[in-house]
């Protein structure tokens, strides 16, 4: 029998969390995932599953768990108490909707690495038990289509778990996120360049990363504690700039980072030919011969180290990577000013602050 609803609550915290200590969430959010992925391999529709939630299991750890920490800031922005209340299971649903987010990102960008390890669906292929690697490459493709699919549903699971209050609260919230970041992805593919491509990279952002991973999460922290509208003005004066901020440096570290810090391979975006904002500042800064190696390269799936230099020496050449280093800066004030400005718990300050600064100065 299929478990379903299945009581997933770690063990009550012994004492209070500590103001800007946000280890003790990440550890319960884990602890709720576990026991819920325990539960589906322990009672499965059918014997094909519990392998494919090992699989899952393996992903999702080592996330950042960012979406349950901006909950959480939300909640104690609308007065929630601190030791959390629901925000751990539905932190714990966010995470398996991200998973699913993720698992279905790597299919269309074609990545081969994730966290450091190697993506879902080439998990999947090397399991193909026939020698034809076209056959083997599909079934991954396929099968990550289908275990994304597994935790969208797995997420509206665990919020049902979460209790039918808390699931009211936070449904409205959730369901224009999901909206939200499936236009964000779709803005994100790789298209012809028309001149629009600034603008149209700026809504991917604005929809993908900067609703999808904090504007919306503070949102639902916020339903979930029943706050009023001036607070949830707030998530977005204060979660807009700072999730855009997020996206930017994301931007830069997919061209200038280091694999081993970041997880994944620093060619992907200049292979997939992502249009982001750091490219199409690059784009209108460049010169005509400068274009013409970018029209050359970026998106070329080809592309070697050697011609993702060349790129790189571009965006530096025009400026575009000191832009956006500045944009990155100039949004985190301005959130950080919207913060200082808001009548909110002084918990909730230092926690927000606390991820303004790791959002903006992060690695990976």
């Amino acid at each position: 029998m299929s478990a379903r609803l299945v009581d997933v609550s770690p063990a009550p915290e012994p004492r209070a969390p500590v103001e800007g200590d946000f280890g003790w969430l990440r550890r319960r959010v884990d602890a709720v995932l576990d026991e819920f992925l325990e539960a589906q391999a322990r009672h499965p529709v059918d014997a094909c599953l519990p392998p494919l939630v090992d699989v899952v299991r393996e992903f999702v750890r080592g996330g950042k768990r960012l979406r349950p920490l901006f909950c959480y800031c939300g909640w104690l922005a609308a007065g929630g108490a601190p030791e959390g209340g629901p925000v751990v299971k539905v932190g714990a649903a966010l995470e398996l909707f991200h998973t699913f987010a993720l698992i279905h990102d790597d299919l269309m960008d074609s990545s081969r690495l994730r966290r450091g390890r190697p993506t879902v669906h080439r998990v999947l292929a090397d399991r193909y038990s026939g020698k034809d690697s076209e056959a083997a490459a599909r079934f991954g493709l396929n099968a990550a289509i289908l275990v994304g699919d597994l935790c969208h549903a797995w997420s509206d699971e665990l919020l049902c778990a979460a209790g039918e209050r808390w699931r009211r609260r936070a449904e409205p919230v959730l369901h224009a996120m999901r909206t939200q970041v499936m236009a964000g992805q779709y803005l994100d593919l790789a298209g012809e360049r028309t001149d629009d491509a600034l603008d149209r990279s700026w809504r991917a952002l604005r929809h993908k990363t900067a609703g999808y991973t904090v504007e919306r999460p503070l949102q639902v922290g916020v339903m979930l504690a029943d706050g009023g509208p001036e607070v949830l003005r707030l998530c977005t004066a204060y979660g807009r700039p700072l999730g855009e901020a997020f996206q930017l440096r994301d931007d830069l570290l997919g061209v200038f980072g280091s694999p081993e810090v970041t997880g994944k391979p620093v060619l992907d975006d200049l292979r997939e030919g992502k249009p982001t904002v750091l490219m199409n500042l690059t784009w209108q800064r460049a010169g005509a011969r400068q274009r013409a190696v970018i029209k050359e390269l970026h998106g070329n799936r080809e592309l070697d180290d050697a011609g993702a230099e060349r790129l790189r020496e571009i965006i530096r050449r025009t400026g575009a990577d000191s832009a956006v280093t500045e944009l990155i800066e100039l949004k985190t004030a301005q959130a950080l000013a919207a913060l200082d400005a808001a009548p909110v718990p002084a918990r909730a300050r230092t926690a927000a602050t606390q991820l303004a600064d790791a959002v903006a100065r992060r690695t990976r």
